[in-house]
């Protein structure tokens, strides 16, 4: 019997190329040989399509390969897009669905389904590009920064990695922040920053007899000198990720409870990872991740290995997932 062909998509158009990247090599590097044969697909920055380093296109990509895993974080990658070539090539992949994507991929619907759930959320405005120009910027954040509550996380209202997220503890952060955010998107959120432990935790389907599986929690410990869990935080190997986490058990459980809810409320399949915060009172849904990052210093792994489950064992699952669709 020949090996079945996983085409491994990775690389892309967005911000999260580098990472992306990361992700399809460690993919590529624990599939069983046994039963795969790995076949790099590079989506280059501008959008061409490598097939083992030959130029190729989606239209041809079911000559290639029975099943792609998809390694594509960010844009064109987690917000449907690629799902809908796929699904028009007829291409079984790994990870949600085209509207799924879509969904999770835009923060503020998702957060409008965990709210719609029963779940909390923090508190956020948007500010509109069309909406401020030929404003005073400065003017402008001097007003808002008077009237909101401080402080404020600056967010994209695509896009993970905390890529683009600014802490805006005081006024010129906040102006800074604005200004840096109508650089790269039209849209932003400012986010009201909630005190507390921030976790996360992933979810795998129809996985050791249940329908949608928890993992473990991970609780993120920053670096003193970071305000919050950015970028820099996540793959500068400086952050502390504590797994299993030292939260009592009955807060374990919740958030694997709202973990699972999450998943499933908004149509996401194979596996997904949901951040969350726990402040004084209330667990806060942050944001949902439908394609989470499998490089060493990603922290769905670190929940895997928790559970005696090696990504060579998790990646298999996820592709058979993919291809009893």
């Amino acid at each position: 019997m020949s090996a079945i062909r996983v085409g491994v998509l990775r690389g892309g158009v967005s911000n999260e190329y580098d990472v992306s990247l990361k992700t399809g090599g460690s993919v590529l590097g624990v599939l069983p040989v046994h039963k795969y044969k790995g076949v790099d697909i590079l989506m280059e920055r501008d959008g061409t399509l490598v097939v083992n380093g030959i130029r190729s296109k989606f239209g041809d990509l079911s000559r290639h390969v029975d099943v792609v895993f998809n390694a594509l974080h960010g844009e064109f990658g987690e917000d449907g897009r690629v799902q809908q070539l796929l699904e028009a090539s007829q291409i079984p992949y790994t990870g949600s669905s085209a509207l799924a994507s879509s969904l999770g991929m835009n923060k503020i619907i998702s957060k409008e389904f965990a709210e719609k759930a029963g779940m909390k959320a923090p508190k956020h405005i948007l500010l509109r590009r069309e909406e401020l120009e030929g404003l005073d910027i400065a003017e402008f954040s001097l007003n808002l920064f008077k009237s909101i509550s401080q402080p404020r996380i600056i967010k994209p209202i695509f896009g993970g990695s905390s890529i683009g997220m600014i802490f805006a503890s005081n006024y010129e952060k906040l102006r800074q922040g604005i200004e840096e955010g109508f650089k790269e998107e039209d849209v932003i959120m400012l986010e009201e920053h909630i005190l507390g432990r921030e976790v996360t935790c992933g979810v795998i389907d129809n996985f050791r007899g249940e329908k949608t599986y928890a993992l473990p929690v991970v609780e993120i410990v920053p670096p003193e000198e970071n305000d919050f869990f950015d970028y820099d935080a996540k793959y500068g190997g400086k952050s502390r990720e504590i797994c299993p986490s030292y939260l009592p058990i009955e807060i374990k459980k919740k958030v694997e409870e709202m973990a699972v809810k999450i998943h499933e409320h908004l149509g996401l399949r194979h596996y997904s990872r949901s951040d969350f915060i726990i402040g004084r009172n209330h667990i806060y849904f942050l944001e949902v991740n439908t394609l989470p990052g499998l490089t060493k210093e990603s922290l769905l792994p670190k929940s895997l290995d928790v559970i005696g489950l090696n990504m060579s064992e998790f990646v298999d699952h996820i592709i058979r997932l993919a291809l009893n669709k």
